[in-house]
């Protein structure tokens, strides 16, 4: 299949048409109308520092459905421990940044770029993205963030600084995703790292269908808050 070439125009080619690897379109921008035009077609911006944008459609599919979570019994001693202090929407660039600077086992650099920390901390001034922080004192210890559209959560990225920071934060919003009317969270390509926590493996196109339908529900928009008692 022929990588396309996206004009100015915002639409995208049809997800089927994508690479083996999931690769479907290069070029555009990290415009908020086009990042969010993506996610509702199944697609994301993926690309390292000097590449031009690349837009993804992997098939098959990683998705969490938020009731699948599996908390180990070490994660849900540590959560009872009440090691960390978990909240959400307090640090979103700096949970971003974290993410861009955490080591990854087989990667060089960071595809969280200037230009994507830009276009999604401007996702999340117009409150579609998202972050969930794990606190030590003042301290963050880990988080991570994404862009919620209708009954989905597309997860984009994650990083701890301390043992299990980022698997707390992780589960706490989980949890704050499924009280708000999330269904499903995308969490992109497999990794065990997320296998391990109830993440499975889906065709893309059951993913789209699925998708489809969860984005006639409203999204929950705005500063999201874990303080109990305070609804979004």
């Amino acid at each position: 299949m022929p990588v396309f070439r996206l004009s100015r125009e915002i639409l995208f080619p049809d997800p089927s048409l994508a690479e083996d690897d999931g690769l479907l379109a290069v070029g555009g921008d990290l415009s908020p109308g086009r990042i969010l035009r993506a996610y509702a077609e199944g697609i994301f911006p993926w690309f390292n520092e000097g590449s031009p944008i690349l837009w993804w459609s992997p098939d098959p599919r990683l998705v969490l459905l938020p009731e699948e979570l599996h908390v180990s019994a070490s994660l849900a001693r540590t959560m009872r421990r009440g090691t960390y202090r978990v909240t959400a929407d307090v640090a979103f660039g700096q949970v971003m940044r974290g993410c861009a600077h955490s080591a990854r086992s087989g990667q060089s650099g960071t595809w969280i770029t200037d230009p994507m920390i830009e276009a999604y901390e401007e996702l999340h001034r117009l409150g579609y993205a998202h972050s969930f922080e794990a606190w030590t004192g003042d301290s963050l210890a880990g988080g991570l963030y994404g862009v919620s559209l209708g009954g989905a959560f597309f997860g984009e990225s994650m990083f701890s600084e301390r043992p299990d920071a980022s698997k707390v934060a992780f589960a706490r919003s989980v949890d704050y995703l499924r009280r708000i009317g999330v269904e499903l969270i995308d969490c992109q390509v497999r990794t065990e790292h997320l296998v391990r926590l109830g993440a499975r493996e889906i065709p893309r196109l059951q993913f789209l269908e699925r998708l489809d339908d969860l984005l006639g529900s409203p999204s929950v928009r705005g500063k999201w808050d874990l303080t109990p008692g305070t609804t979004p």
